[in-house]
């Protein structure tokens, strides 16, 4: 299949990225560098606060996505970055063990009108483990347009 570019993300299209199982030592050592909450590091004070147990920095979880979206869209694709988003959510704490599922939608397109050989492209990630949404989020990204190439 070609390069993923500007003209392949309509509105409407989903992208499945795949599952993961969120791995304990990486949830740990990431919120051991980068949020180091009580709650992200500790079983214990994890089980005492609002979460009810050792759970994933939203920042994690985020990561994980981004994971998922580079291997099964960006890598191959005509990607120039982004210049944002509108929205981050974590709607459920995320725990050690869980399979989250990644998936994306386009929501809006459009070509730039300063630069005509990049494409807006508004979308929103989400993680599900099983029936219940813990991440969503709404971004843009740029995408060059395959008259580019």
């Amino acid at each position: 299949m070609a390069r993923i570019a500007y003209e392949d993300l309509t509105p409407g299209r989903v992208i499945d990225l795949g599952k993961v199982e969120v791995d304990r030592d990486e949830m740990v050592a990431f919120a051991a560098r980068f949020d180091p909450q009580p709650f992200h590091l500790d079983e214990e004070a994890g089980r005492n606060s609002v979460l009810g147990g050792l759970c994933a920095s939203g920042w994690f979880t985020a990561s994980l996505f981004m994971r998922a979206y580079v291997d099964n869209v960006l890598a191959d694709s005509t990607s120039q970055g982004s210049p944002g988003g509108n929205e981050l959510s974590w709607l459920a704490p995320v725990f050690p063990g869980d399979v989250l599922h990644f998936q994306l939608e386009v929501t809006g397109a459009r070509r730039s009108h300063s630069r005509p050989n990049l494409g807006l492209v508004e979308i929103t990630g989400t993680a599900d483990r099983g029936g219940d949404r813990v991440l969503r989020f709404s971004f843009v990204g740029m995408f060059g347009t395959r008259d580019a190439d």
